[in-house]
């Protein structure tokens, strides 16, 4: 099979997730009355799988901490903590709908100047007139969900 439609499953099935842990993680925060609480939760469910999965895939050797990699790539989890604290307090208040689009709107904003500059080591991809129309498309399909009549 296609390497790119291998690809694309693996993040369309992503992208299916997204809204259900926001669903999930903002009632649960909800429930609680306490955001932070349940982000902390979910994080520490998804890490005790996320190291499930590197022990059963990689073995010990997985664990291997000798890496040269710039300071900065070392706290992605900082966005993802950003992204799950924020989805877990603002979705029961704004729409799991509001909130997930505002959050797509933000991702196609940020990977248009990652993939422009090639930052972070990124594939550089152009910004050409066809992907600028696609993304002002895109935008306005987040408006137009996100609009209440």
């Amino acid at each position: 099979m296609n390497q790119t439609v291998i690809y694309a499953a693996v993040m369309l099935v992503a992208g299916l997730g997204i809204p259900v842990m926001g669903a999930l993680n903002g009632g649960l925060g909800a429930r609680m009355q306490n955001p932070a609480l349940a982000a902390s939760i979910m994080l520490f469910v998804g890490a005790c799988f996320s190291l499930v999965f590197l022990l059963s895939t990689r073995g010990l050797a997985g664990l291997s901490l000798r890496v040269s990699a710039p300071w900065y790539f070392y706290f992605a989890g900082l966005f993802v903590l950003m992204y799950v604290l924020s989805v877990t307090w603002v979705a029961p208040r704004f729409g799991v709908g509001n909130a997930i689009s505002f959050a797509l709107l933000g991702q196609l904003l940020a990977m248009t100047v990652i993939d422009q500059v090639g930052l972070f080591g990124a594939i550089q991809h152009s910004l050409t007139m066809q992907r600028a129309v696609g993304l002002v498309l895109m935008a306005a399909g987040v408006f137009l969900v996100v609009r209440r009549s």
